[in-house]
């Protein structure tokens, strides 16, 4: 028979091996059940992040091909007029067009016969969407209904309210075809354009002398919070000169349409 202290020995060897082996079996089961959660976390993450992958062409879907542009301005008041030489003459179109990143366009049209184009003043006052790196006669051709294709040449300077305008007409005019000039004049204090183009007058003098009245008639109605705008027209308006249709050469520059030749 084992001493009464032996079987105290043996019993608190079974206990201790007892009480070891169950931490052991309670650190294994929470070994487990914290893997099970990490690999059941990331199983997670990988079912969102292919519902995500699976949207992503629908999302795709819905963004528009490209940048909203130019659009009419229906409610917008016209900003500009021409002072009339006479009671009979008749009203332009006038159109707003507006850039979502602030461009303004105001377009005055005069059309003849079957509605042929006779000639357009357009005031664009420039927005974020301006791109200085475009040129400026591109845009002209394509008032002028030649297309970006279209090449212009260089035909001089008129002098105007707004200072020296350049001219510009078409490389190679159709045969048959009416002449038109356009014409480009541009600020960067206010960031403004000026352009147009006019089919009248027989001559080219003529037409450079329409050119320059109708300009030196151009007056702004509102500047719509635009104090720098309000200022350009003020100091223009000093410079004011009246309308001499008949081929005057001081509305030339006389000098500088000697120097200006050359395709754009």
């Amino acid at each position: 028979m084992q001493s009464p202290e032996a079987s105290t020995a043996a019993l608190s060897t079974r206990t201790s091996f007892h009480l070891a082996l169950a931490a052991f079996a309670d650190e294994v089961v929470g070994t487990l059940a914290r893997l099970f959660a990490y690999v059941g976390t990331l199983a997670l993450f990988a079912i969102l992040g292919l519902a995500a992958l699976g949207q992503l062409p629908d999302l795709r879907d819905d963004e528009p091909a490209t940048k909203p542009g130019w659009s009419v301005a229906d409610r917008s008041h016209p900003a500009f007029a021409l002072s009339k030489l006479d009671s009979s003459e008749k009203t332009a179109s006038y159109t707003i067009l507006r850039h979502p990143e602030g461009g303004r366009r105001d377009v005055m049209r005069w059309t003849g016969a079957a509605d042929k184009p006779l000639a357009e003043l357009e005031i664009y006052r420039e927005g974020d969407e301006f791109d200085v790196a475009r040129p400026a006669a591109l845009d002209l051709a394509v008032q002028m209904g030649l297309g970006t294709a279209g090449a212009l040449e260089q035909a001089g300077l008129i002098e105007t309210k707004f200072g020296p305008v350049a001219l510009f007409r078409p490389v190679a005019a159709t045969e048959g075809a009416r002449p038109c000039l356009g014409y480009l004049k541009r600020s960067e204090e206010p960031g403004l354009q000026i352009s147009g183009f006019s089919c009248q007058g027989g001559t080219a003098p003529a037409q450079r002398a329409a050119i320059a009245c109708t300009l030196n008639r151009l007056t702004l109605l509102t500047s719509g919070n635009e104090p720098k705008l309000a200022d350009l027209f003020a100091r223009a308006e000093l410079k004011r000169r009246g309308c001499d249709l008949q081929s005057s050469p001081d509305w030339l520059l006389g000098a500088a349409n000697a120097q200006l030749r050359g395709a754009l």
